[in-house]
């Protein structure tokens, strides 16, 4: 904490190396390790069990053939007896805030790409229906079955097949977890492009198959751009190679677009080929507190100016969130008693030279008075301790008991004008209203929690919430994909065009439509 701007000043003159009080530590870092963090168990809702969705909901289920002894036999011959799953089935049935649950009877785990092409040319030859599942993850009841589909887990398709240090190129698996192949790169001096909340369980190929988003797409961009080849079985076994080595390769239509994003409804991706980054040489992490939403705009812009090409993340939670985290998790903040917050994270070669870049931007902005306070880190452990405050937000309010969770893109200049709308809207049915995310990428998280499960607020919530990003021309979907929960709202973000071609396409590689039924599309 800076205490006074006069003593801020004061340290950027005399080119300090170490500017610190009791809240503030900047060290340096030579090679940034691998974080390993534990897997943090799941913040479920405190209403238990839910109601299975197709009774909850009313859904109907459409006209697919039924498990047979004769189906148990056939896979068991596949995959033997050891992965199809019969028993205690519950965890592949959930989806990861308890909103979506399935009544699946069998989970499949396929050990190779041979296996998950035999296990669909059957059922589709059969009807039957499959539910592709990763880490599990999703949070708009991706990953989940609405209704007795079998569980196609690709949890033992996980080797890393090689990494290759000259040109930064990783090739893996499917069900390789994020942070696994991040470790591995990082030995190599190297990273993967792709870093969110939940790397320690989050498969890549659910994340390609989400076009997942995560903490630094102002740095790295997203996967469409970084993933640079796929192999992926369709619905009928055949197995499509989309693999490739190369950024540059314009011969035809780039297939492999059809899949990132796409839920597993056109198609299961089985391996990839993903371009890494070099590793940061130094890192800073700067949290601050503002006292308007202009004042972080205004900040943001700042920070794409001054700190440039070595801008990595640039995040923004708002004090409901703070407090949220605050009374939940055994985490403190460095400061306190804003209205807003920010954490701008610079990832770079030279240790001194980002810095004195990074010290020079907080300079101006407390000059302007656009930032009040804040504190730098470059230690590793100081860092983690401040993500915290930000990785653990969207839990925090499931802990308040229910969870409302909206994740969005929107105009930048009307990027938190929705989160005062909607705490007018509810008032006191909610029990917190806040917002956080990707300032970087427009991609705004709209929590809204309550006791627990309210019909009257959530007939206050949708289709108002989806409503207002139409009329904004926003995205009901910025990083988490469509699933189940968000098929019925794909209309305010896609014209009837759109829609349509994504069906025809739909119709073209999956005819019977056995490939996550129930997702993305009505």
């Amino acid at each position: 904490m800076w205490g006074n701007r006069e003593r801020k000043r004061e340290c950027v003159r005399n080119n300090k190396n170490i500017c610190y009080s009791n809240n503030m530590l900047v060290g340096r870092i030579i090679k940034q390790q691998a974080v390993l963090t534990k897997q943090i168990c799941r913040a479920y809702s405190a209403v238990g069990i839910p109601e299975l969705t197709q009774d909850r909901l009313n859904v109907k289920r459409d006209d697919y053939a039924t498990l047979k002894d004769g189906d148990i036999t056939f896979f068991q011959s596949i995959v033997g007896s050891r992965y199809t799953l019969q028993e205690d089935l519950q965890a592949y049935n959930l989806d990861f805030y308890y909103t979506v649950r399935g009544n699946s009877k069998l989970v499949l785990k396929p050990g190779s790409t041979q296996e998950v092409s035999a296990i669909l040319k059957y059922c589709n030859e059969r009807k039957l229906a499959v539910c592709p599942q990763g880490g599990n993850t999703s949070v708009v009841g991706a990953s989940v079955p609405v209704f007795d589909e079998i569980v196609l887990s690709l949890a033992r398709l996980n080797k890393i097949i090689n990494i290759d240090e000259m040109t930064g190129i990783a090739t893996c698996e499917a069900g390789c977890i994020l942070e696994n192949l991040d470790n591995k790169a990082r030995e190599l001096d190297l990273i993967i492009p792709l870093d969110l909340g939940g790397r320690s369980s989050c498969h890549l190929g659910g994340n390609i198959s989400t076009n997942a988003g995560g903490l630094r797409v102002v740095r790295y961009g997203n996967l469409h751009g970084n993933v640079l080849g796929l192999e992926v079985v369709l619905a009928n076994g055949e197995v499509m190679d989309l693999m490739s080595d190369f950024k540059k390769d314009n011969t035809g239509y780039h297939l492999k677009h059809l899949f990132i994003g796409a839920e597993g409804t056109l198609g299961i991706v089985t391996k990839l080929s993903i371009l890494c980054a070099p590793l940061p040489q130094a890192q800073h992490l700067a949290f601050i507190g503002l006292p308007s939403f202009n004042d972080v705009l205004k900040t943001f812009k700042s920070a794409r100016s001054n700190l440039g090409e070595i801008l990595s993340a640039c995040e923004m939670i708002d004090a409901p969130t703070l407090q949220a985290s605050l009374d939940h998790f055994e985490v403190s903040s460095p400061i306190n008693g804003f209205p807003f917050y920010m954490l701008i994270e610079t990832s770079g070669s030279n240790w001194q030279h980002d810095l004195a870049k990074i010290n020079n931007f907080i300079e101006i902005g407390m000059e302007k008075g656009e930032i009040v306070d804040g504190t730098i880190a470059s230690e590793l452990g100081k860092m983690q301790e401040i993500w915290k405050l930000r990785e653990l937000a969207a839990m925090s309010f499931g802990k308040d008991g229910y969870c409302f969770y909206y994740d969005l893109s929107l105009p930048l200049r009307k990027f938190y004008d929705i989160v005062d709308v909607v705490k007018d809207r509810v008032g006191s049915l909610a029990t917190r209203v806040g917002g956080f995310g990707h300032l970087g990428d427009s991609n705004l998280h709209l929590n809204v929690s309550c006791p627990k499960y309210s019909p009257e607020l959530y007939q206050k919530l949708e289709p108002f919430v989806y409503e207002y990003i139409h009329k904004l021309k926003g995205s009901v979907s910025a990083e988490h994909g469509i699933g189940f929960l968000k098929k019925n709202y794909l209309k305010f973000s896609k014209s009837p065009q759109a829609i349509q071609m994504m069906k025809d396409i739909k119709m073209q590689l999956d005819p019977k439509g056995i490939l996550n039924p129930y997702k993305v599309l009505q």
